[in-house]
């Protein structure tokens, strides 16, 4: 459908969603309640997905196994324990375009980043540099920080931040290769968000990865607000690595366990210096106890500790829709939702609000950043106690995300209603 036949009434978003073949999908999330007692509008899936309703029977046969089988369960539960977490490794790999084994599910997003960083971050005096984007999520920024210093370096040398040009809200790729091209010879690492969180800008993965190859950089991404919202095609790319959490887009739950993309062609790479855990240790041998570290092949080989079972069973719960979904079918429907939002707000353009996402749907996933400049904070804690709920970053940011999962072409037609009701 062509979005210049999108219409500002609300039986045409009615008309929308009674022809979506996803629509459907939306039955399977709950969605929380205001303090009326009526359904949220939830436009808030980057900072926190949905809960699937069948996250509960998923957790509820563990802990039945648990209860009934104690350590045996490791063998003998429905689903073991031992290699519980490649139930998800398929599913993982089809998400993020990855062969089975340059993924593992493991740990947390900076916990992963620090445990690549380890690897992959060997600075010398020539090349120790890092380049990242102004404005990373802060997360990123202390660790890259941290690691520079752990290293004897100082982030005032050894950071390159890329900034927009004055006046603009976001980066243009040929200033991120121009950077690349400029700094290659002493950069180290490249790391950048996939999705950048407050701008919702997506970055061409696959030219930043060649630019940075072409002069001898690690090229590493953070996936957190890409993973489960755009196509990716990590293989075929070619970064170094990738890390992300579960908990946005791929609604595994407040906290959970995360996702680390490593290369194949770094799946043998047994001699580079890495932090060990005996998980990831040679699953042969691991139960001989051995005093000397062989690490398995693949992504695998970075584990640490044996995975938390509690908290991977409700993202299985979600992977599993995902499966059936595909991400084909929701980047299409996504690209409408947050095409039609983006509609209705410039169909009523006022200069107390600007989008500062950028249009093109090929350079943006499901997020849209507005800024508001004025009372923005109050407007969106007087929203959320209504009922309509984005986020809100400082200074001057509200996050809004239509996700094609489970929001409907009635939510953003009531969001921006709201929305509009609201900055008046």
């Amino acid at each position: 459908m062509s979005t210049t036949s999108f219409q500002t009434s609300e039986d045409f978003a009615a008309a929308m969603d009674a022809r979506d073949p996803l629509a459907h999908f939306q039955e399977r999330f709950y969605i929380p309640t205001a303090a009326n007692g009526s359904e949220c509008i939830y436009l808030c899936g980057h900072s926190l997905g949905l809960q699937p309703k069948t996250a509960r029977s998923y957790l509820e046969q563990e802990l039945r196994d648990w209860a009934k089988l104690g350590v045996e369960g490791h063998f003998h539960a429905k689903n073991p324990w031992m290699p519980y977490h490649r139930l998800l490794t398929q599913q993982t790999a089809d998400l993020v375009g990855a062969q089975p084994n340059e993924v593992v599910v493991m740990n947390s997003l900076t916990v992963n980043l620090h445990l690549m960083m380890a690897s992959f971050y060997r600075p010398t005096s020539q090349r120790h540099k890092i380049l990242i984007e102004r404005g990373a999520f802060p997360s990123d920024q202390y660790a890259v920080h941290s690691q520079i210093r752990f290293h004897g370096f100082d982030p005032q040398s050894s950071l390159i931040e890329l900034s927009p040009r004055d006046g603009e809200a976001c980066l243009r790729e040929e200033d991120i290769e121009s950077s690349i091209e400029l700094h290659g010879d002493a950069i180290a690492l490249i790391l950048l968000g996939g999705v950048n969180y407050a701008t919702g800008q997506a970055f061409d993965m696959a030219e930043i990865t060649k630019a940075g190859h072409r002069q001898g950089c690690v090229v590493a991404f953070d996936l957190a607000h890409a993973a489960g919202n755009i196509p990716l095609r990590l293989h075929d790319w070619g970064p170094d690595f990738a890390v992300w959490c579960s908990y946005k887009y791929l609604n595994g739950g407040p906290g959970c366990v995360a996702g680390c993309f490593v290369h194949e062609r770094h799946a043998q790479a047994n001699a580079m210096p890495r932090f060990a855990g005996w998980w990831g240790h040679d699953e042969k041998t691991r139960f001989k106890m051995g005093p000397d570290f062989h690490p398995m092949p693949g992504a695998e080989g970075w584990q640490l500790s044996n995975p938390p079972i509690l908290a991977l069973a409700p993202l299985r719960a979600s992977m599993e829709i995902f499966s059936e979904a595909t991400m084909e079918r929701l980047r299409a429907k996504s690209k409408l939702l947050t095409a039609y939002l983006e509609f209705l707000l410039r169909e009523n353009a006022s200069p107390k609000f600007a989008i500062v996402t950028p249009s093109d749907p090929e350079r943006r996933g499901a997020q849209l950043s507005i800024k508001l400049p004025h009372h923005g904070r109050a407007l969106c804690d007087r929203l959320t106690a209504e009922g309509t709920i984005g986020d809100w970053r400082e200074p001057d940011t509200f996050r809004v995300a239509a996700v094609p999962l489970y929001n409907s072409y009635l939510d953003v037609h009531r969001f921006a209603q709201h929305f509009l009701a609201a900055l008046q």
